[in-house]
C-alpha cells in the first residue's frame, strides 16, 4: 500500500492560517508555527474585545450625554432619573448622538423632562 502524504489536507490547513496571519509582521506571518499561535491568540482577544467594545461604547455614550447634560444644567444621573420617571424611552446611543450632532433637539428633550 502506498504511502499517503498528506500534501492537499495540509497544505489547505497551512494556508488557511497563513491566510489568517496577513497583515502580521515578521515571522508571526512567515513561520506556519509562530503564526498559529498568533492567529490563535488573536482569535481570542477579537472574541474578548467583542465584549469589551461594547462596555467600551456605552461609556462614551455616558460622557457625550453627561457633558451635554451639565450645559443644560443638569448632571447625567438626574437627567436620566428625570427620562425614566417620564418614560421617556430614549437609549442612551440614540441619545448621545442626538447631544453631538443636533444639541438643540437635545435641549429641548431635557426641557421636557425637566418640567414634569
Amino acid at each position: 500500500m502506498p504511502r499517503a502524504r498528506r500534501g492537499f489536507k495540509a497544505r489547505r490547513r497551512r494556508n488557511r492560517i497563513l491566510r489568517a496571519a496577513k497583515g502580521f509582521v515578521g515571522g508571526r506571518r512567515r513561520v506556519f508555527r509562530m503564526a498559529v499561535e498568533q492567529v490563535r491568540r488573536s482569535w481570542r482577544y477579537a472574541t474578548r474585545d467583542r465584549r469589551v467594545r461594547k462596555r467600551e461604547f456605552r461609556s462614551l455614550w455616558i460622557v457625550r450625554i453627561n457633558a451635554a447634560a451639565r450645559q443644560c444644567g443638569l448632571s447625567y444621573s438626574r437627567l436620566i432619573g428625570l427620562l425614566k420617571r417620564s418614560e421617556v424611552e430614549i437609549d442612551r446611543k440614540i441619545l448621545a448622538d442626538i447631544a453631538v450632532h443636533d444639541f438643540p433637539s437635545f435641549a429641548r428633550v431635557v426641557e421636557s423632562v425637566k418640567g414634569t
